[in-house]
């Protein structure tokens, strides 16, 4: 059975139902790899579980990520959404960082 691997760094996003987890692990080689977690509370009979999906990047895929993933987002909001003003939801997620003491989240 294999080990869980050393947590270095972990940041958690709350978004609705959804929570996601950007956790940065080491290997028994001392490398690192980001492991990003989607977690989607759902309502069972006897009380609420858990769905997690779970996706490993390591780093030789994160530059092409990274690009991927900013690409992505920026034609989202200039060609199919331009006039959309994103900044709302900024405001919302510092309103929640607020209630939420002892969270170190950040979009920046």
């Amino acid at each position: 059975m294999e080990r869980e691997q050393e947590e270095i760094f972990s940041k958690k996003i709350r978004a609705g139902k959804r929570t996601y987890f950007f956790d940065v692990k080491t290997t028994r080689a001392n490398d690192y790899y980001l492991t990003i977690t989607e977690s989607k509370r759902k309502y069972k009979e006897d009380g609420f579980t858990y769905e997690k999906h779970k996706i490993f990047l390591y780093k030789e895929d994160f530059n092409k990520f990274v690009s991927a993933l900013t690409e992505s987002v920026d034609h989202i909001k200039t060609e199919l959404m331009p006039e959309f003003d994103f900044t709302e939801f900024d405001r919302e997620y510092s309103e929640e960082k607020s209630d939420s003491e002892g969270d170190n989240l950040s979009w920046n």
